[in-house]
């Protein structure tokens, strides 16, 4: 089974540069990972270890189910945050990478890419979500379910290698519009609303029957292979309890490391830094 102990340290080394960014020299070369998600763009940057170095990340309402839908918006955010840490650190970033949701790159994989390239970063790769979540978390044989705003990808590891690799339309908007429905509140209010952890208890059974059409959208994806554990990631995974939920619909082990917000930016760094190596080997 998988060892969250490291993802989890990572992922507080990460939580740790948002306030403290890792002072650097200029000459280091750094890796970084935006993530242009439904709900926040986030960007993380590494160093040439994997190590954190720093850490920004805004409200965005950019994104509709997957798909970038206000193009300059996000292209001012990337930017902000860019320049925010380039500040912070008293250097220039230049190496960057994006994810997006399985099987989009078509219809998206150009967009998010040229948002990452607007910021002034040489997009050197595009991976999928939960592929580059996979990065941080390491799993060999099993499921890492990237849980977004508006989606939830699955890509399922034998061995180490992907072996299949969907996204399916249902996701954290759609828990808000549950919520805003049980408790007669706005969309806004309702999206406020479910972040916060003291409400959690009460959020999970309203949105208990979008969690297990959620866990219908993993049964599937695993469907003919040997799944032996789920790995939940991405925002909406930070809802306590989800992971019980869908463990009692599936009938297999599902877990979440701390912080699932911040697991695909952090991996999508690390993925950054691992193709920044494989072109200088080429």
């Amino acid at each position: 089974m998988v060892d969250l102990d490291n993802a989890n340290d990572k992922l507080q080394e990460v939580l740790d540069t948002v306030d403290h960014p890792i002072k650097v020299d200029k000459d280091v070369e750094l890796f970084c990972g935006l993530d242009i998600g439904t709900a926040f763009i986030v960007l993380v940057v590494v160093d040439g270890s994997g190590n954190p170095v720093a850490c920004k990340y805004q409200f965005a309402d950019v994104v509709r189910d997957g798909m970038v839908v206000d193009y300059i918006g996000a292209c001012d955010i990337a930017k902000n945050l860019k320049r925010k840490i380039e500040i912070e650190l008293n250097t220039e970033l230049q190496c960057g990478a994006v994810a997006i949701p399985p099987g989009t790159e078509i219809l998206d994989g150009g967009a998010v890419r040229n948002v990452c390239e607007s910021s002034g970063l040489d997009c050197i790769a595009v991976f999928d979500e939960p592929t580059a979540a996979n990065f941080v978390i390491g799993i060999k044989n099993g499921a890492v379910v990237d849980i977004g705003g508006g989606t939830t990808g699955v890509s399922v590891f034998e061995n180490g290698k992907i072996v299949d690799c969907i996204d399916e339309s249902t996701g954290g908007t759609h828990f808000s519009l549950v919520l805003a429905g049980a408790k007669g509140i706005s969309f806004d209010d309702a999206e406020i609303y479910k972040r916060d952890p003291k409400h959690h208890a009460e959020v999970l059974p309203v949105v208990g029957p979008t969690i297990d059409k959620i866990s219908t959208i993993i049964r599937n994806a695993c469907s003919g292979h040997d799944v032996p554990e789920v790995v939940l990631v991405g925002g909406t995974s930070e809802l306590s309890g989800i992971e019980d939920r869908v463990q009692k619909s599936l009938g297999i082990s599902v877990v979440k490391p701390n912080h699932p917000m911040f697991v695909t930016p952090m991996g999508i760094s690390l993925g950054c830094l691992y193709k920044a190596r494989e072109n200088s080997d080429d």
